[in-house]
């Protein structure tokens, strides 16, 4: 069984170093990280895990906080929890921290008091946490713990927290000044279900919002329609949007998984894209085209996203840096499913 001298002299590196790259404690350089982890790798070298936190008081273990809460009274997940966009983000979040060196531990309970019991039973070195409320019952706890914490997702107050995530306002904003340019005044956003907005939670927020205020400086009337994911559900809220002579002409559709259902309403009511109504899809770029008529679309990078959370927590880690906020920027794909409205 390799020892970590011997992965230090397959490195060309003295023990110690190999020991600093293993539990974060000190900077090193990329190069000799590279070396370390390759000697790791050939050699198959697996520290004890109790050896380890003894010597450097870290797990290498990254805590991330996913609440899947059940519906009252079922073993179902709540209707306004996706959980492939969800993935989307896991999926940035894994590799990256694998490559850091750093083993991931999901908790998905949605009890705030969770939060403490990971930090305060020492059970990881840093905490990312998704799904962040404008006011969420989990950061005054998180704004204590002795590790480094993350937020994925921007609340009202972030208690001097790291955050990261997409800017969903500048994404509203960008939506509507694009169909504004094209000649339309009456938008509207198929937006997630009513509870998310009940818990208010951060993203549909600030979404709303951009769209909202940037439609009042256009002279645009805005309108939500919130919807569960089934095709039913979509045809019902839809049809205050779509009837009537003030009906919408623009759909800013802010819900990946009724994006399907809300195309097939719309060919039931023989509504051509763009011709008749014209769509954005906030989505990633595979779904938008991917679709019957493929859809301009605002990307959420959400893998880059998750991959840049843990690497706010690993320098963290390392003492690197103050605590900052950053969005990353909307940028909208234009795909042809946007026109002039019919006069």
């Amino acid at each position: 069984m390799a020892t970590i001298d011997d992965v230090a002299k397959r490195a060309g590196v003295a023990t110690s170093t190999v020991s600093y790259v293993l539990s974060g404690k000190r900077r090193i350089s990329a190069a000799t990280r590279a070396k370390v982890q390759a000697a790791v790798a050939e050699l198959g070298y697996h520290p004890h895990a109790g050896a380890r936190a003894l010597a450097s008081a870290r797990t290498n273990v990254l805590a991330l906080m996913v609440p899947l809460p059940l519906t009252p009274g079922t073993k179902a997940l709540r209707p306004d929890i996706d959980v492939n966009v969800l993935m989307q983000f896991v999926a940035g979040i894994a590799p990256r921290a694998r490559a850091l060196g750093y083993d991931v531990l999901l908790v998905t309970d949605d009890d705030p008091s969770a939060t403490e019991r990971v930090w305060a039973g020492s059970t990881a070195d840093a905490i990312i946490a998704m799904s962040v409320q404008a006011e969420d019952p989990r950061i005054e706890a998180l704004s204590r713990a002795r590790t480094p914490a993350i937020l994925i997702g921007l609340p009202d107050d972030p208690h001097g927290l790291s955050c990261v995530d997409f800017d969903f306002e500048s994404a509203g904003r960008l939506a509507i000044r694009h169909l504004a340019a094209h000649g339309h005044r009456r938008i509207a956003m198929v937006g997630p279900p009513s509870v998310t907005f009940e818990r208010r939670m951060s993203f549909a927020e600030r979404m709303v919002r951009g769209l909202s205020e940037q439609s009042a400086a256009a002279g645009a009337q805005f309108s939500i329609a919130p919807t569960a994911a089934r095709r039913d559900a979509v045809a019902t809220a839809l049809a205050p949007v779509l009837d009537g002579p003030d009906r919408a002409t623009a759909l800013v559709v802010h819900h990946e998984a009724a994006l399907p259902s809300v195309l097939d309403v719309l060919r039931e009511r023989q509504l051509r894209l763009p011709q008749d109504i014209s769509v954005i899809a906030v989505c990633p770029p595979s779904i938008a085209e991917q679709q019957a008529a493929p859809l301009s679309s605002i990307d959420v990078p959400a893998q880059s996203i998750g991959a840049t959370a843990v690497e706010m927590a690993v320098a963290a880690l390392r003492g690197e840096g103050a605590p900052e906020t950053r969005l990353v920027r909307a940028e909208l794909t234009d795909r042809a499913s946007t026109s002039a409205p019919l006069a």
